[in-house]
């Protein structure tokens, strides 16, 4: 059975220039899922201020770490899934997609089509599942392959916050700058949501979330679609293997709601303020480095930290194309692949059985 898999990340502009920054916040931030508001409300507050406002400098800092084949993004996901084309068999087509902008879901979906693939795993770079990522991505390619005459089989990995492959790689990192850092402190940031994102999960009783009164944080939970609950289980996987002071904390925030606490910002303060002189950040939640950090933590909190009385900040690198990465990936799926062929397998097998008693009767 020819397979394809999808792999997705948030999404780039094609450029760095204004007008193609507009063109990605846009169809990023008016997203139902991004932003949750009244589609009237939505609009007029990405379009006519989010926007205009924010495009021309988000243009600049995309200019500071944009690489000569295009954003870091685009260039570590066409690496990423080259890799992954060569782990694979010839059964196996490998895509590259983001959610936003190019290549598009529906292209890199319409390219799958064209080889005639039975089946389809999607592949989010999102460890930890949320519905404005991971979610928005299901909705979006079930929305393109509901309208297709023949639907394969498709099956998502919608979190793999816990995997011990991807734990292990993260783990590398972080105890490799340990050692040569010598950090009093290892911050783990993450990206934030708007609480009402979590509030929304209180009408699935599968997760029973008692926010604000929860216990994420303060005791191992198990509750793979809550993103802060995977968010602190993912700090305490890689935490058990360092001997170093850990906290976890979210970035990000955008407008003036309130987001999932504790804020990096405020975290890092209060680090300080405890006399915390040598912090090491780590952002668990991008397999790939982007704007959130090389420039909000690489730049803007390092710039917090030593303005405040902080002495030596540094942060980890992410996994990008590392051959490791890429080589988790492959087993992760491969794994899903012999699930589906000994799910296969073992129906074809009941359906022999009973073929055979009712003939033998």
């Amino acid at each position: 059975m020819k397979t394809g898999i999808l792999v997705v990340n948030l999404g780039t502009p094609d450029t760095p220039q204004v007008k193609d920054v507009k063109k990605y916040l846009t169809e990023f931030l008016t997203d139902e899922r991004v932003i949750d508001l009244s589609s009237i409300k939505r609009n007029i507050l990405v379009r006519g201020i989010i926007v205009p406002f924010r495009a021309p400098k988000i243009a600049k800092e995309y200019k500071k770490l944009w690489l000569k084949n295009g954003s870091p993004l685009m260039v570590y996901g066409r690496s990423l899934v080259e890799k992954l084309n060569t782990l694979f068999d010839n059964d196996v087509e490998v895509e590259l997609a983001m959610r936003y902008q190019n290549p598009s879901i529906e292209k890199a979906l319409t390219s799958l089509r064209k080889k005639n693939v039975e089946r389809i795993i999607v592949f989010p770079l999102f460890p930890q599942y949320a519905s404005a990522t991971t979610g928005s991505v299901v909705q979006k390619v079930m929305s393109i392959i509901s309208k297709w005459n023949i639907i394969p089989s498709i099956d998502f990995i919608n979190s793999y916050h816990t995997d011990s492959r991807y734990i292990n790689l993260f783990t590398e990192k972080v105890a490799t700058d340990i050692d040569y850092y010598k950090p009093d402190h290892v911050l783990f940031s993450y990206h934030g949501i708007p609480e009402r994102h979590l509030k929304n999960i209180q009408k699935q009783d599968n997760e029973k979330c008692a926010w604000p009164n929860c216990s994420c944080g303060k005791k191992s939970e198990n509750k793979p679609y809550c993103y802060r609950s995977a968010c602190f289980k993912t700090s305490e996987l890689i935490a058990q293997k360092i001997d170093t002071p850990f906290s976890t904390s979210f970035q990000s925030r955008l407008g003036k709601d309130p987001w999932i606490q504790p804020y990096t910002d405020d975290t890092i303060i209060h680090l300080i303020e405890e006399g915390v002189k040598n912090l090491l950040v780590v952002s668990p939640s991008f397999v790939a480095d982007c704007l959130e950090t090389t420039l909000e933590i690489g730049e803007e909190y390092r710039e917090l930290f030593l303005s405040n009385g902080g002495k030596k900040f540094h942060f980890t690198r992410s996994l990008n194309d590392d051959d490791d990465w890429a080589k988790a990936i492959y087993d992760i799926i491969n794994e899903k692949l012999q699930q589906h062929e000994k799910h296969t397998f073992n129906s074809t097998s009941q359906l022999y059985s009973i073929y055979s008693i009712s003939t033998a009767i």
